[in-house]
């Protein structure tokens, strides 16, 4: 029996299956060459980077433009409510997909650096001050790291930075230690986007709440391939991206306790964030519209509500199954190419593999499987302190996602025996 898109629902005691034929069937890229003339599509692993769109997103947008738009928050004629009432019910969405206590602890964002920043911004920095330590791990992206760094230099405070074994997983006495000193903050990804480490964030939780340390994750790598479920978790903020997670660009997510939303003054103001201006002074209105200052992107909370009821018309496990599946053979078959090394590996992780090759740059890797219609990612990922720690300046990028199938890991390992023949190792 058939279920929705892309899941079959099994017979009683049986195990869901995962339909990656009806899957690779809801992604229009798909159905074009990589390159022109051709008869192929592009083998994209790229999807940490940015993932491709369904076309119940793609449609979800074309909906709403077409037939629901209008400004929000300020008219009162139909259309207007309409508008309202869809972009409102894509926070519902998001609060039931973080499983949020409320509403009103989700905030729509351009992504999940503007989420970052207006933490760093309205959450941090009045409680910084000099000889004050921030924490964050050799993980991170530079978008959970940056704003730390100029919000501890601003302030004369300083950013501490739990280091990460040979694995890929964080030494856990080192942050242990740090933890203990009691820093402001301790900022922690999730999952890492160079890597693919899945990180024990609620042990991690558990031990920042122990000596009173407010926890910020990075769930942009997260989100995709798992449920999160914030209010178990316990944390103060998580922050995630919308193109990460097949939806549109420009619109991402940041949660946060209710109590510090409603203790954090915005980092943006202007319109729609208000409740009163006169010429002595303005109030600013509650959570979130608080933080949601000006006209935000209306359709890509419209296309992100859509991704989320798309992805989560899959069966959680099955999909788990698939996405380690192919996580596995990939690491397995890359495992046959002579000089190639995979950074970390350890496990848990997911859904990405970075590798170098001896005497071979990752952007000439990236390039050669280009020209054969392959797209990797090759670069320091915005990860240069992890690349540091490793000792080496980049890596090869392969990142996986629903739509990708086994026959596509085949295509990348040929073209690395390509890339090995042509420099001759």
């Amino acid at each position: 029996m058939s279920g929705a898109a892309g899941v079959t629902t099994p017979p009683a005691g049986q195990a869901a299956t995962f339909d990656i034929d009806q899957v690779r069937r809801d992604f229009p890229f798909l159905e074009a060459p990589a390159r022109p003339g051709g008869d192929s599509p592009t083998v994209f692993l790229d999807s940490a980077a940015s993932a491709q769109k369904s076309r119940q997103v793609l449609a979800a947008i074309q909906d709403f433009y077409s037939g629901s738009y209008a400004n929000i928050h300020r008219g009162v004629y139909d259309l207007a409510a309409r508008a309202d009432a869809a972009y409102e019910g894509a926070r519902d969405t998001v609060q039931r997909f973080l499983g949020a206590d409320r509403r009103e602890e989700i905030v729509f964002l351009r992504g999940a650096t503007e989420a970052i920043n207006l933490v760093a911004q309205s959450f941090l920095a009045p409680r910084l001050a000099a000889g004050d330590e921030v924490v964050v791990t050799e993980l991170e992206h530079h978008s959970n790291w940056v704003p730390w760094q100029v919000a501890c230099e601003r302030a004369g405070a300083t950013l501490r930075v739990a280091p990460v074994a040979d694995d890929g997983h964080l030494q856990l006495d080192e942050l242990t230690a740090l933890l203990q000193r009691q820093p402001r903050l301790l900022a922690v990804t999730h999952v890492s986007n160079a890597l693919g480490t899945i990180v024990p964030i609620a042990e991690i939780v558990a031990l920042a709440q122990r000596h009173g340390v407010p926890v910020l994750i990075d769930g942009a790598q997260a989100v995709p391939h798992f449920a999160v479920d914030v209010a178990a978790l316990d944390c103060d903020f998580y922050v995630f991206s919308s193109h990460k997670l097949f939806g549109p660009t420009g619109t991402g997510v940041l949660y946060g306790r209710h109590q510090h939303l409603k203790e954090m003054a915005p980092y943006q103001t202007g319109g729609g964030m208000i409740a009163a201006v006169s010429a002595d002074r303005t109030t600013f209105a509650a959570p979130p519209a608080r933080f949601e200052a000006g006209t935000p992107d209306i359709a890509g909370a419209v296309g992100l509500g859509a991704a989320i009821d798309y992805l989560q018309s899959f069966d959680a496990s099955a999909l788990r199954a698939h996405e380690d599946d192919l996580l596995h053979y990939a690491s397995e078959r890359l495992a046959e190419i002579p000089g190639l090394t995979i950074l970390g590996g350890g496990e848990p992780r997911t859904a990405v593999l970075s590798w170098t090759m001896d005497g071979v740059h990752a952007h000439d890797v990236g390039t050669i499987l280009a020209s054969r219609g392959i797209a990797v990612r090759a670069g320091h990922h915005c990860a240069q302190p992890l690349m540091a720690r490793f000792g080496v300046a980049a890596t090869t990028r392969a990142s996986f996602a629903l739509y990708n199938h086994r026959n596509e890991v085949d295509a990348l390992v040929e073209g690395l025996q390509a890339v090995h023949e042509i420099f001759g190792r």
